[in-house]
């Protein structure tokens, strides 16, 4: 029987009923599965747990040859339990003979209602009328403004951002789509019409970016995209740091050059308490916890194990292998 080492998580009472759900389901895939959380973590707790181990489980901190070179002997296959693997050495994990996958599509749709919340969240103004209810002076009611018949704008138009697409068809929307890898009657079959980014900017009433991040996409959404917005449109990023320009957007939702935002994820975190956007008031700001619903943790955990599993059994793991040039010898 092959060993599985998960370093996913922390002790709680939902990751204890999660891993206690998971060894079952891999004993019953033929694999050993062992918990081991990573609190803090460590290049140095990582290999303590690796050690012997035949594959892993294994969260967002960076993983490179100073830790493959030293599991190397045993470790065949570490599965990233979501689908950013920035952090992760492919070519490292390549020469060192570890494949590395992820668990492509577990928590789409987790991704999306969060994407679909934030919007709606941000166009009615929820959180600044929260505000006006705390302070028991109604005449400051702030007005928001609907999605029926408006245009929805999506950078990137993977998975994610199809199921996006989707919860938001019962609106009659328009979807526009920038997706330089997709060609527009791929896009027309999905539902949405291609278009180029700046035009995407100035028609679209919402806009939600799903796209990975890559040198490329550093800053892609800056003050001259921000600049082509509507007034009383607003932008959701649930996808990575970085790709959008905090600074930019936080002037822009300062200075009313937009409606509002919604942030799951930052250049630096945890956020410092010092960002400036904490202090606006329609952002919509949480913990990069988009993908973090009971229903998407199960689907990653069942994902990585059938992944584990299917890879000891010499299966293809198609798109879920990210390096599948890693030397097998």
């Amino acid at each position: 029987m092959k060993k599985l080492v998960s370093l996913y998580g922390v002790p709680s009472p939902l990751y204890n009923e999660m891993n206690d759900r998971a060894k079952e389901y891999a004993a019953g895939r033929n694999l050993e599965y062992v918990w081991v959380p990573q609190t803090p973590f460590s290049p140095e707790s990582a290999v303590a747990a690796l050690k012997g181990a035949d594959a892993g489980i294994i969260d967002v901190q960076t993983y490179d040859k100073e830790i493959f070179s030293q599991i190397q002997d045993t470790v065949r296959l570490l599965v990233r339990y979501g689908v950013g693997f920035e952090a992760v050495n492919l070519p490292d994990a390549s020469a060192s003979g570890i494949a590395v996958a992820r668990t492509t599509g577990a928590n789409a749709q987790a991704v999306a209602e969060m994407a679909m919340a934030m919007i709606m969240a941000a166009k009615r103004q929820l959180l600044p009328n929260r505000s006006v209810t705390n302070s028991g002076v109604w005449g400051a009611k702030m007005v928001g403004g609907e999605m029926r018949g408006k245009k929805l704008g999506l950078v990137g138009f993977g998975m994610i951002a199809r199921l996006l697409a989707k919860l938001f068809s019962g609106f009659e929307v328009e979807v526009l789509a920038y997706d330089p890898f997709l060609d527009a009657d791929a896009m027309k079959k999905a539902g949405a019409r291609k278009v180029e980014l700046k035009e995407l900017f100035q028609e679209a009433d919402a806009i939600s970016i799903h796209i990975p991040y890559t040198d490329e996409a550093y800053h892609l959404v800056n003050a001259d995209l921000l600049g082509l917005m509507k007034k009383n449109a607003v932008l959701v990023c649930t996808a990575r740091g970085n790709i959008v320009d905090e600074e930019a957007l936080y002037e822009a939702v300062r200075d009313g050059k937009i409606l509002g935002a919604g942030l799951d994820v930052y250049a630096q975190e945890p956020l410092p308490a010092s960002s400036p956007l904490l202090k606006l008031g329609n952002a919509v700001l949480t913990p990069h916890v988009a993908a973090q619903t009971e229903d998407a943790l199960w689907a990653m955990y069942k994902k990585a194990i059938d992944i584990a599993a299917d890879f000891f059994q010499g299966k293809d793991l198609g798109r879920d292998l990210l390096n599948p040039d890693y030397n097998k010898a």
